[in-house]
């Protein structure tokens, strides 16, 4: 499926800056299904809470912002998986299905995922994974909008714990506190939330459910833009890491978060109805949580042997412990103030 967009840029005011937009120009067009974007630079007019639709609300231009501030960063080149996941049709002949995939050399992924449907149903999947060699948290932008409903989640996932110990917490998540309260404050907690899933969740995370209003959108827009911006500069920073076994430590904290992500992940149950189940699995193994067979060998039930069943399978359910926890379980300073995620 092929996206004719076409990508706004300002005015060059130098030769330096004409060939930044040609190299921008150059990188869209690599990207077949994000090849040439159009994104209104005027601000939203102001309308009523609660709509009723969204037609004028879309996830296109985070996507633009994400890669056009990537590129003031690092060089990205398109992955393989760009090309293999680029076809992608829905079985109603009338939902599009958007990808995008690229990496560079300190990241190991980076993807995209965008849905657009009937009834002004939207989805963005949207991640960033280094490369081992690093042990920057993964970005993680997982946002669904019907007409009248929005559910998001935005963070940057921890690659190791930040609840039980705190050196991982305070190199990477002490300094991007006061961004969290900021957003936590603007977009509330979502209520219940799983244990299993917290233990993916860092201090900052935001997880909220709003009505669709273009207020909110708008706030979420900007915590999209401060949380990726505050990612790349992490990126920016991180020291290669030459140590093998916090080289083995970080493949396999990334390896156990995306095994747990392509078995448990909510989203799969739209995808089967959009792709057929094949094609879902394909999709989700190989290209949202790409990775589950080259970073580790370790199976599902290794790391959580409390879903195996009778019969040895993976239980269904989306939680096994049973707990939950129906307010932000994290003070001001990143402590964790909820009681014991087990």
């Amino acid at each position: 499926m092929e996206i004719l967009v076409s990508l706004v840029l300002k005015p060059a005011e130098s030769e330096r800056e004409r060939e930044k937009e040609r190299e921008m120009e150059c990188l869209f067009r690599r990207s077949s299904s994000f090849g040439k974007m159009k994104l209104d630079p005027s601000p939203y007019p102001p309308q009523k809470r609660c709509l009723s639709r969204n037609a004028a609300f879309s996830y296109q231009k985070f996507i633009q912002f994400a890669l056009e501030e990537t590129q003031l960063h690092t060089q990205l080149i398109p992955s393989p998986l760009q090309e293999h996941y680029r076809h992608l049709k829905a079985i109603d002949g009338k939902t599009k299905l958007q990808t995008l995939a690229f990496q560079s050399s300190k990241i190991r992924l980076y993807r995209g995922l965008i849905i657009e449907g009937d009834n002004a149903m939207q989805v963005l999947d949207f991640a960033l994974f280094p490369e081992p060699e690093y042990d920057v948290p993964i970005f993680c932008a997982s946002f669904f909008t019907a007409s009248n409903t929005n559910v998001v989640v935005l963070d940057l996932n921890p690659l190791h714990d930040v609840i039980d110990t705190e050196d991982y917490k305070a190199k990477y998540y002490k300094n991007l506190m006061p961004l969290g309260q900021k957003y936590a404050e603007l977009l509330p907690w979502g209520s219940k939330i799983t244990g299993e899933s917290l233990g993916f969740f860092s201090p900052i995370v935001i997880w909220s459910k709003f009505c669709s209003d273009q207020h909110l959108h708008d706030i979420l827009f900007a915590a999209f833009k401060e949380y990726f911006k505050a990612w790349l500069q992490l990126m920016d920073q991180a020291k290669v890491e030459t140590n093998a076994s916090q080289l083995h430590r970080n493949c396999e904290a990334q390896h156990k978060y995306l095994i747990w992500r392509a078995e448990k992940d909510p989203g799969h149950q739209l995808l089967k109805k959009l792709l057929g189940e094949s094609l879902a699995q394909d999709l989700v193994w190989n290209f949202l949580f790409n990775g589950v067979n080259t970073l580790g060998s370790k199976s599902f039930l290794d790391y959580f042997p409390e879903y195996r069943c009778v019969d040895g399978s993976i239980s269904k359910k989306r939680s096994i412990i049973g707990k939950s926890f129906e307010n932000r379980p994290w003070d001001a300073k990143g402590n964790f103030i909820g009681a014991n995620i087990r």
